[in-house]
This record gives C-alpha cells, sequence and structure tokens, in this order.
C-alpha cells in the first residue's frame, strides 16, 4: 500500500537489497495461494498471546491484517500481523524481545513510515512493526475492515489476486507492488463511505 505507483514502477533490486537484511530472495515463479482457512484467526490469536507475552505495554496494539484476516479471501499462507510501538525506528526497545520469541528482523524501511518487518515460522508470520499512530496502520485496517464487509470488492480483490498470482514473479515483492492500482481503487471506496468524524461523533452519541 506504498501508493498506485508502485504497479507502473515497482520496488527496484537496488531498493530491495537496500533494504532487505541479507538481500532478497528471489521467487522466480508464481504465487502460491490457498483459500481461506479457519486456522488463520485462530492462529493470530496464539500470535498475539506471544508478542504481548515478549514485549508486555511496549506492545500499543497487535492487528491480524492482510488476507488471511479476511474470511473467504484467498491468500498466501502468511499471516499478516501489524504491530503498534512508541517508535518503531527505536529498534532496541523492541527486536531483542522479538528475537527472544522467535521472530527474525528482515526488513528495516526508514522512508516508509520507519517501516520495519520481521517474520516468524509455525505459523509463517509476517509483523510489520510502525509507531502508533503511522497512517500505514489505518490504511490496512480500513482495507480489512471494507473487505471483511464488502462482498462486491472482496470478489474483485480476489479475482485480481489471482491473475497476478499466476505469473511469473522474481520476488514477491513485485506481486505485491501489481496489486496497488487495486487496492487503491478499493480503500477509495472505502474513504468515501466512512463517515466524518461529526457524523460518526453524532452517530456515537444517539
Amino acid at each position: 500500500m506504498r501508493g498506485p505507483d508502485r504497479a507502473r514502477n515497482p520496488t527496484t533490486e537496488e531498493e530491495l537489497r537496500a533494504a532487505t537484511l541479507g538481500g532478497p530472495t528471489e521467487l522466480n515463479g508464481p504465487i502460491v495461494l490457498s483459500p481461506s482457512d479457519p486456522a488463520w484467526p485462530v492462529q493470530f490469536a496464539r500470535e498475539e498471546a506471544k508478542l504481548r507475552a515478549a514485549l508486555g505495554g511496549r506492545a500499543l496494539a497487535v492487528e491480524h491484517v492482510g488476507s488471511t484476516s479476511v474470511p473467504g479471501l484467498v491468500a498466501k499462507p502468511i499471516l499478516d500481523l501489524v504491530l503498534a510501538v512508541a517508535d518503531s525506528a527505536d529498534e532496541a526497545a523492541y527486536v531483542p524481545a522479538l528475537e527472544a520469541a522467535g521472530y527474525r528482523l528482515l526488513i528495516r524501511e526508514p522512508a516508509w513510515e520507519e517501516h520495519r518487518l520481521l517474520t516468524g515460522r509455525q505459523p509463517d508470520v509476517n509483523l510489520h512493526v510502525f509507531s502508533a499512530g503511522a497512517r500505514e496502520i489505518t490504511l490496512m485496517l480500513r482495507m480489512r475492515d471494507w473487505l471483511r464487509a464488502n462482498a462486491a470488492d472482496r470478489a474483485l480483490y480476489a479475482a485480481t489476486k489471482q491473475a497476478l498470482a499466476a505469473r511469473t514473479w522474481k520476488y514477491v515483492q513485485h506481486y505485491a507492488d501489481a496489486k496497488t492500482t487495486v487496492i487503491s481503487e478499493i480503500l477509495a471506496r472505502a474513504e468515501a463511505a466512512a463517515p466524518s468524524p461529526g457524523e460518526g461523533a453524532a452517530r456515537a452519541g444517539r
């Protein structure tokens, strides 16, 4: 979700190498998507408990995002989680504790809201870390909630993912980049349908 330009101008190899500790892993093949699995929310609950045990109050928010968080949507069988901390650039405040819990720091992107990505295994996890209040957290949650509630856009997103997944990709990131146009379209509809702050307050007071 880094802007629709990523579909036309995918992340370069230089950018991938600069962001990925140890360098990016080549796929050179299609993306494997799995049918929606009722085990995914159960796995998320276990990962959330593990994260909160590792970080305590430093875990300001833990959310299940991405396609595995949307019932009925095909997805890569990798859980996407978003973790909000006080300052994602302050790796010393949370990375050692997460590494002790079995996660591995893989990606560091200071220019993208100080994003950090850690990975986990059994189940496979992509743990996205941002500072609390980061706009990207809002976008991830808005996309998730809209797809959960909107069957038409859920079907559109699934069809787009399946068409793109069938292609050959050198890097998984390029598949992700190719989805940004449809993601931006869906987010625009979700944004248009969201109540204004004043309207939301009025409804809450009824």
